[in-house]
């Protein structure tokens, strides 16, 4: 099923406190940039945040779940972000902002 641009709409605008935000249609599923780099994306409908060592536990803390798009148990460092933190404006700004902290740690990596 195709991701509606109505629920991107609304996930842009949602994450507007935390700064410029521009969603990409890549795979089947939709990425979230800011600054060039992707922090977050729309996996098996659901928005994700990316995530590491440093911000897990936010994510664990919440029983949130890392995202398993190849069907065995490979995931990809983003994990799904609480309805409760996407319908809140500044909580939502602050998960986004640490993020696409993770999103510069990782580019810094390389």
């Amino acid at each position: 099923m195709a991701i509606q641009q109505d629920f991107i709409d609304y996930l842009i605008d949602q994450m507007s406190d935390f700064g410029e935000v521009y969603a990409k249609r890549m795979f089947g599923g939709v990425g979230f940039f800011h600054e060039g780099l992707m922090f977050g994306m729309i996996g098996a409908d659901v928005l994700r945040l990316k995530a590491d060592a440093v911000t897990e536990y936010d994510y664990k803390a919440q029983d949130m779940q890392p995202f398993f798009p190849y069907g065995d148990d490979r995931s990809m460092p983003y994990k799904e972000v609480p309805a409760g933190v996407v319908e809140d404006k500044a909580q939502l700004a602050s998960w986004t902002t640490k993020a696409f902290e993770v999103a510069l740690r990782s580019k810094n990596k390389k």
